[in-house]
């Protein structure tokens, strides 16, 4: 157990709240405006963690926090002045129960994930099957930058291939049977694989869903990272997104799924220290 001192902590604590806030200010300002991001929304919307609980900054169990009685009003904090007076750390063993079968689930799916080698071949197409043969695409106020014509052509030449249950369940029904495979939720730990976009995004959530265990810098490690792969499946998806200024990844030619392909790889890699970290979590907390 190591202690770290007011100034020390409460400098960590503003670091991480000035690294978050390039995307919760903006967001908190689009929302008053009453402004939608079809890109950006996503991340506040889908992910559910509010932009004040991601400012939140944790130190992770294995530290103590000089002058913390901030954090006494936090679940699974204590007082502990074995350490020092005045000395609060997260025990772990003070968290409600259901962060054993959180951080149990957790470690299954991504140790499962990451074991597999990463499937390069999807081209986004999930997004383009969230729209095919729909007159109501999910983001309406977005035009589709082949028209509907077009994005069902494209869904018709090229084999569709998603693995992500979350994903495929937003699939139009006309979609569905064109699907290689039916994910379904009892499926997740069988069938994620780490090339999946919607895999590596779902690292944050993992990371959110575990947290205090997370300590706050891999929780935006990995929520910075997870904007990143939403721009990618954006740009990729049928949207014509250019007035938010996003250029197209043109998969419905062989040079845009080339380059998705390397983007998604890249991805890829980035993703496995951090699916590495996470699993470290829960291993030290069913386990310690």
């Amino acid at each position: 157990m190591r202690v770290l001192d007011e100034a020390g902590w409460r400098a960590r604590a503003a670091a991480h709240r000035d690294r978050v806030a390039r995307w919760t200010g903006p967001h908190r300002e689009r929302r008053r405006r009453r402004e939608p991001h079809p890109v950006l929304d996503f991340l506040f919307t889908y992910y559910s963690l509010r932009p004040a609980r991601l400012e939140q900054w944790h130190p992770g169990p294995g530290v103590g926090l000089a002058a913390g009685a901030p954090f006494l009003d936090l679940p699974g904090y204590v007082r502990d002045d074995a350490l020092g007076e005045g000395v609060v750390r997260l025990d772990p063993t003070a968290l409600p129960e259901r962060y054993r079968a959180t951080a149990a689930f957790v470690r299954a799916l991504l140790t499962a994930t990451a074991s597999r080698p990463p499937r390069l071949s999807c081209f986004g197409l999930h997004e383009w099957a969230m729209v095919y043969r729909s007159d109501a695409p999910r983001h309406g106020a977005v035009p589709l930058r082949l028209g509907a014509a077009g994005t069902d052509a494209v869904v018709e030449s090229l084999p569709v291939h998603c693995t992500h249950h979350d994903a495929f369940r937003f699939f139009t029904d006309p979609a569905r049977p064109r699907n290689a495979v039916q994910p379904a939720r009892a499926d997740q730990v069988a069938l994620e694989q780490p090339g999946c976009l919607h895999a590596t995004m779902d690292l944050y959530k993992w990371a959110y869903k575990l947290s205090p265990l997370v300590p706050g810098e891999l929780l935006v490690d990995c929520f910075a990272l997870a904007a990143e792969v939403r721009e990618l499946d954006m740009r990729a998806s049928p949207y014509d997104l250019s007035a938010h200024g996003y250029s197209p990844v043109e998969i419905e030619t062989p040079g845009g799924r080339a380059a998705y392909a390397r983007a998604q790889a890249a991805f890829a890699v980035r993703a496995v220290p951090l699916r590495r970290r996470l699993v470290e979590v829960c291993d030290s907390f069913l386990d310690g």
